[in-house]
């Protein structure tokens, strides 16, 4: 059987407007170190937000990601506006995912979080449950990077 393009991709998209500027909704993203005291769904972060480096991730196992851990290279990584990277599984092709974070000024000190992530790859079709999970941990980390914005401020 032939797979249609649409077999080999899938799409996870959350929106969250946080009452923060971007620069410091920024700050608290690109804080790596600090990640495993507030984020829920990345238990671990190592690197730098620079293009061309490559950082080290680990999941939280209760995220749905089995406390894998992967290490995707920064393609984008423009200050209060966008960081985005790359991973994939073992090689490119079996599942690759594009993550990025958009930060849009709305104006009277609010911003809109975009974060979303673009599959691609031959497993697509047998992670379902895992793309689920995913997308409940990327709502949940959205809420506790608003939460630490806001503990940060005060």
């Amino acid at each position: 059987p032939t797979r249609r393009s649409s077999d080999l991709k899938k799409a996870i998209n959350t929106t969250l407007d946080i009452d923060a500027t971007p620069v410091e909704i920024w700050d608290v993203l690109i804080d790596f170190p600090a990640h495993e005291k507030w984020n829920p769904f990345f238990a671990r972060i190592v690197g730098e937000a620079t293009v061309g480096t490559t950082i080290k991730i680990t999941a939280r196992k209760d995220a749905g990601g089995d406390g894998m851990s992967f290490s995707p290279t920064v393609l984008e990584a423009d200050p209060g506006r966008m960081l985005r990277w790359k991973g994939k599984f073992l090689v490119n092709g079996l599942f690759d995912g594009e993550h990025s974070f958009e930060l849009t000024d709305l104006g009277d000190g609010r911003t809109r979080l975009d974060h979303s992530e673009n599959f691609s790859g031959i497993l697509i079709r047998l992670m379902g449950k895992v793309l689920t999970q995913t997308e409940v941990g990327f709502t949940n980390l959205n809420t506790a990077l608003a939460d630490e914005v806001a503990a940060r401020r005060s």
